[in-house]
């Protein structure tokens, strides 16, 4: 379960980073490629059968969901484990989008998005410019559509973490502070002798 804590820790981590850095150009971006990657290592441990890294926790389970036992039954923590992990690939997809991967190869120029495509130089290169790639004059990429989603994904992913978090401290206090690294909390001793 060390691996799992560690990574759970590890995403967390960058992905507040990324969100607080929202407007801080360079950090922002390269943070974003950071959850990229540890997303991607996380699959490809997944893949490889590594314990505890498996993607079956995702999958929500039904079985004996009842009234009874309908806060604590183990499928709204995969529901919601789900529904982050979504919502996190769905953000970092809609950031590389709009970097269309340009910091990944600075040397490299990236392909055309604007519907005239690139123009030709003498050389016979295709490149664009700064206008081609929606950047203002400040260099800042200007927002465009996906640009409105990567922001409205963004705080969709912060309000899925704010329920995911509230949850378990309400009805899975212990599991909430073992993946913390919080040691268990100690109980009275037992005064009935």
């Amino acid at each position: 379960m060390l691996r799992l804590r560690v990574y759970h820790a590890l995403l967390a981590t960058l992905v507040i980073l990324a969100y607080l850095s929202g407007e801080g150009g360079m950090l922002h971006i390269w943070v974003g490629y950071g959850v990229v990657g540890l997303i991607a290592f996380r699959v490809l441990l997944a893949i490889s059968g590594t314990p505890q890294l498996g993607l079956t926790r995702f999958y929500p389970q039904f079985d004996g969901l009842n009234r009874g036992a309908l806060a604590t039954h183990p499928a709204i923590s995969r529901t919601l484990l789900l529904a982050i992990a979504a919502c996190t690939i769905a953000t970092a997809g809609t950031g590389i989008a709009m970097d269309l991967g340009y910091r990944l190869a600075p040397g490299a120029r990236p392909a055309a998005v604007s519907l005239a495509g690139p123009r030709p130089q003498p050389d016979g290169r295709r490149e664009i410019d700064d206008e081609d790639l929606g950047r203002a004059e400040g260099g800042e990429r200007e927002a465009g559509p996906i640009g409105e989603a990567h922001g409205m994904l963004a705080k969709l992913l912060v309000s899925l973490v704010a329920i995911h978090v509230t949850y378990l401290l309400v009805f899975k206090r212990p599991l909430a502070r073992f993946m913390l690294f919080v040691p268990p909390a100690k109980r009275p001793p037992d005064r009935r002798a």
